[in-house]
């Protein structure tokens, strides 16, 4: 299967451009979207009937993250108190009780921060997972993302024959695909036409 991926400013654009495809007889289950924005996703899916994609999970990725975060959050937080029970001879006496807040701050910031990894990385919002399986270089599926992430909608078009995919490509920028370099800086392609493997 081969998929197109483009790049557009609004979600009226979009669904403009959904409608086309749905029009020239792409099928919905072959058609998808994607945007930060949850109202305005599902008001665009209503409109056209088309389900938004779902990015891939972060992984384990987002826990370590979140563990590193809280474990330097942990630090900043108690270490400074320790200094300054060592900086003043009368409060030394408390030096060993500043170990301690050091070290239960340190547990309790690599689980708390491992937590919210963990939940921050379940949300499916992973599009560069996404796009990199449907064959979409990496450069360019950051790009997209990126794109994503200040406020552009993807539009994807899959072909289980590969014949229609200049077909939606052509569809795509005649309906106002943007550069990815006019989006999000240093890109070279309107939109993406890559082999899906696999699927």
């Amino acid at each position: 299967m081969e998929s197109v991926v483009a790049l557009f400013r609004e979600p009226s654009q979009a669904k403009v451009v959904l409608e086309a495809l749905k029009s020239r007889g792409f099928d919905r289950d072959h058609l998808g979207f994607a945007l930060n924005d949850a109202v305005a996703e599902d008001d665009l899916a209503q409109a056209t009937g088309i389900s938004p994609e779902a990015g891939a999970p972060a992984g384990a990725s987002s826990v370590i993250r979140g563990a590193i975060v809280g474990l330097l959050a942990s630090l900043v937080l108690t270490v400074p108190i320790w200094l300054l029970l060592l900086a003043f001879p009368i409060t030394r006496i408390y030096q060993e009780g500043g170990l301690l807040g050091i070290m239960y701050g340190v547990i309790g910031g690599l689980f708390l921060g491992g937590m919210f990894g963990s939940l921050a990385g379940s949300d499916h919002g992973d599009y560069v997972k996404l796009l990199r399986r449907m064959g979409v270089p990496p450069v360019q599926a950051e790009r997209f993302n990126a794109g994503i992430g200040q406020g552009h909608v993807i539009v994807i078009a899959r072909d289980a024959s590969s014949a229609r995919a200049d077909e939606a490509l052509s569809l795509m920028r005649q309906h106002g695909a943007v550069r990815l370099e006019d989006a999000v800086g240093g890109g070279r392609m309107q939109s993406e036409r890559a082999g899906q493997s696999g699927h």
